[in-house]
């Protein structure tokens, strides 16, 4: 299967992998946008659905060849390679280009969004009222999440774990932005910002061969918490997955239906034009998180200026990002041959 893939499809893979790590960090973005519109959401669905008792049964049995070949193990490899470049690397400069030209980037990712509903819309023909329904209640869902108030930080290990499993729904369901709910569960910061940040330093004290930082108690708090909240994310995508699958199989077009009001509904979640609404203590002050960083509680959105110049400069980035949802539709139907279901 995977010899069809050439050399310049893996590395193209490996960018999509990146592109959706980036996508999955940024609240109100689903990397399952960026998996639906490059072509390899239903591959990526069922290349998950295969870690089941088969594949224990190959790899216990030592049937390390079929293993892999059963597994999709390129397909998934690549991807998570991409993942993890991004992880390390493209999504810390994304988190510099929202410190410095926020506008420009949710603008971009606003356009982005827009053109991956136009991308997933234009051949679907609604053949029946219920499809026109489960639109509606994507969508309705989506701009729900989007007026609910944040809950406040909680490192309960049982609750990090769970945060793991809803946090990779961004990844298998479109629309649905894992890194914004972990945003309303109130663990953003520690999961996605305070741990991280704590690997990355630890990674950096190894390759020195300095492990004073195993008598920090707040460091290795932080690496046993961002390792349970991986756990739970590998549970969640694989256990996710085979119930997508599923659904995939015997409800695909309502699915579509709902997935396309999904992305509908996120488009509040990334309005370009909003104010930041910061977490404060009972005596008013702006907390700040282990960064030194403010930390967001939530958004206020308005409507734009349009004699700003900044306004028309956003409106440039949301046709950057529709351009880059029509350049990736364009090379799917180049290589629409070239990818096996």
């Amino acid at each position: 299967m995977e010899a069809t893939r050439t050399f310049t499809d893996k590395l193209l893979l490996v960018v999509k992998g990146i592109a959706m790590g980036a996508a999955n960090k940024v609240p109100g973005v689903s990397g399952g946008v960026v998996a639906f519109v490059a072509g390899f959401y239903e591959e990526f669905i069922y290349s998950l659905q295969k870690f089941n008792l088969k594949a224990l049964k190959l790899l216990l049995n030592g049937r390390f060849k079929s293993f892999f070949q059963y597994i999709n193990f390129r397909f998934i490899s690549l991807l998570i390679l991409g993942m993890v470049i991004s992880y390390f690397s493209v999504s810390k400069i994304l988190d510099y280009l929202i410190m410095k030209f926020e506008l420009y980037v949710w603008a971009t990712f606003f356009g982005m969004i827009l053109g991956s509903i136009y991308y997933m819309s234009r051949d679907f023909k609604f053949k029946a009222s219920s499809q026109i329904l489960f639109v509606v209640f994507g969508a309705v869902f989506g701009v729900l999440l989007s007026l609910l108030q944040p809950a406040t930080q909680n490192d309960n290990l049982w609750f990090v774990f769970f945060c793991g499993i809803i946090s990779v729904s961004g990844m298998t369901l479109p629309g649905l932005s894992g890194s914004f709910l972990l945003i309303l569960m109130g663990n953003y910061v520690l999961l996605l910002v305070d741990s991280v940040n704590a690997l990355y330093d630890t990674l950096s004290d190894l390759l020195r061969f300095d492990f004073s930082f195993l008598e920090d108690e707040n460091r290795v708090s932080l690496l046993q918490i961002l390792g349970i909240f991986t756990a739970g994310s590998v549970f969640g995508l694989v256990s996710l997955s085979h119930i997508l699958g599923y659904v995939l199989k015997k409800f695909k077009t309502n699915t579509f239906a709902t997935i396309i009001g999904f992305i509908t509904g996120s488009l509040g979640v990334v309005w370009p034009w909003k104010k930041k609404i910061y977490e404060r203590s009972q005596t008013g002050e702006i907390l700040l998180d282990s960064n030194g960083q403010e930390i967001i509680k939530n958004y206020k959105r308005f409507w734009p200026d349009f004699s700003a110049t900044s306004t028309w400069l956003a409106v440039f980035f949301m046709l950057v990002g529709i351009g880059i949802i029509l350049f990736l539709i364009w090379y799917d139907q180049k290589n629409k041959n070239k990818y096996y279901a």
